[in-house]
């Protein structure tokens, strides 16, 4: 795996890394947003490495993004949202995944940008962020193939309503018997959330 760090332009400095295949360039990005930054989450979060490595050994790029700094949950959909733009000026498909608030600012970024994504994955998502904005209602405006998992042992993120609105969109419906962080269960969220992205992407 080639792996550099890149500088996603915008207002916020937001910093990345990007995973390539050793060989080849790939045509096809997906845009990872990290869990909560004031909870210690960050680009390499373990569950974000996880489904880099998956898709990246299938041919397909991952950007894993940092976020600026902590602003409500509005300055992070932006970050998410440049980054998307970011993968979109360099290859031809772009898919989304994110984890917990990252699952969160994943399906905000997806209803609102302009980039066409081929998929969003969305493991353990949070349904509201502290500036009101409401990640379950979001569902309704994500055009792109959409991936929605969560925990049953899951006591962290308020993950319910999110989980209720997917039922009603014609999406995947994921349950892992597991706590909010997935212990012991990586390769089970990557083989899950790979094969997702992958077939869309």
């Amino acid at each position: 795996m080639r792996q550099e760090t890149v500088l996603v332009p915008g207002a916020r400095d937001v910093e990345a890394t990007l995973d390539e295949p050793d060989d080849g360039e790939p045509s096809a990005c997906v845009v990872a947003c990290p869990p909560h930054p004031q909870h210690r989450g960050h680009r390499g979060d373990a569950r974000l490495e996880a489904v880099s490595e998956y898709v990246v050994d299938a041919g397909v790029a991952c950007l894993r993004f940092d976020y600026g700094d902590w602003d409500e949950g509005l300055g992070e959909r932006e970050d998410a949202r440049n980054a998307l733009r970011w993968a979109a000026d360099r290859y031809d498909t772009v898919g989304v995944f994110g984890f917990s608030f990252g699952g969160s600012i994943a399906a905000l970024a997806a209803a609102t940008t302009e980039v066409e994504l081929c998929a969003v994955s969305l493991l353990a998502p949070a349904a509201e962020l502290p500036a009101g904005l409401d990640a379950a209602a979001a569902l309704a405006d994500v055009p792109a193939p959409l991936q929605v998992l969560y925990a049953t042992r899951d006591d962290t993120a308020d993950w319910e309503p999110v989980v209720d609105a997917a039922r009603g969109f014609d999406c995947e419906l994921v349950e892992l018997d597991s706590d909010h962080f997935f212990v012991g269960k990586l390769d089970t969220v990557a083989e899950t959330v790979g094969p997702f992205l992958l077939d869309a992407c």
